[in-house]
């Protein structure tokens, strides 16, 4: 079957106005463990971040890496905890997050940047004191089952403040920073900090127009064994309705917990998209429609009054 390449040229057009209004701004695009697990998926995923990057579009890369750092810890024979989406980070756990994050993940992405021809930097929450954290005391957490519990994280820390000097000028050099979520304190101790609240937290450092969390699944869910059930357009407080209705729970709750934060403090627009398909990170971002679920704050929400939210942009 031939190519029409006058759909081609359409979509080039269409996309123009995008690419205007994006230009010269801040993305922080954080990658789920999920979409770095498959080399396939992170090759399509490079490519679309190459494609932002040469647009002009300023690149924030956050990465987790849950799933390889389980991999690892039962490698060790160790079983991992998760309470509620959130991994419990004992001695041997903080050495695997170390050892995976900064150093197995961050290096394959990097690689995967430069066959793009993306000169990218991988840095952590701990260099040049980028995040300062404290660690979190024994905390009461409600689990999935709805169930509470005081839980002691360990070796995982809460963020103090924020110093996004090293970011802004390796994006003013134009390298993309690929920051693994690790964080220090002033006493030399590293934490292990939730991935997703290192994005929101840097996006909204930074000022950021976007914060896009790329993971394995299509966006929320109101049923998580739905697909056609997805939320593509929501603000605080539908979302504080399906938090409380027990719809999110496990691994989307810290995610829409962040963009949750980062929409009420000035990140324009928030995402989440399912990573692994193909050229969704360009859909959700030159397409009116997009293909997962945007998260804006009330008062941007009011500018979506009276349209029609399948055209969303």
């Amino acid at each position: 079957m031939s190519l029409d390449p006058s759909r081609g040229i359409a979509g080039l057009k269409g996309a123009l106005r995008y690419v205007r209004h994006y230009r010269d701004q801040v993305f922080v695009v954080k990658l789920g463990g999920d979409v770095l697990q498959d080399e396939a998926v992170l090759d399509q995923v490079a490519a679309q971040l190459a494609l932002l990057h040469s647009l002009g579009i300023r690149l924030v890369v956050v990465h987790g890496g849950g799933p390889q750092a389980s991999a690892m810890s039962r490698r060790l024979g160790r079983e991992p905890r998760l309470v509620a989406g959130r991994r419990i980070t004992d001695d041997d756990a903080l050495e695997v997050a170390k050892m995976v994050y900064s150093g197995l993940l961050t290096t394959d992405l990097l690689s995967a940047l430069r066959e793009h021809r993306v000169q990218a930097v991988g840095l952590s929450g701990v260099d040049a004191d980028l995040l300062t954290a404290h660690r979190r005391p024994p905390v009461p957490v409600m689990d999935d089952s709805g169930r509470e519990e005081v839980v002691d994280f360990g070796h995982v820390g809460d963020i103090d403040r924020t110093d996004p000097r090293v970011i802004s000028s390796l994006l003013d050099a134009r390298f993309v920073p690929v920051i693994a979520s690790l964080a220090g304190d002033d006493d030399g101790n590293v934490y292990n900090v939730n991935a997703d609240t290192v994005a929101e937290t840097i996006a909204t450092a930074l000022h950021a127009q976007k914060l896009i969390f790329l993971t394995g699944v299509p966006g929320v869910l109101r049923d998580r064994s739905d697909p056609s059930t997805l939320v593509t357009f929501a603000d605080p407080d539908d979302l504080t309705e399906l938090m409380q209705s027990g719809a999110l729970a496990g691994g989307m709750r810290p995610k829409v917990e962040a963009c949750i934060r980062a929409a009420t403090n000035g990140v324009e627009r928030t995402h989440i998209i399912d990573g692994s398909q193909p050229d969704a990170l360009l859909l959700e971002v030159f397409t009116g429609a997009g293909c997962g679920t945007m998260i804006v704050g009330r008062k941007e929400k009011a500018t979506y009054l009276g349209v029609d939210l399948a055209g969303r942009d």
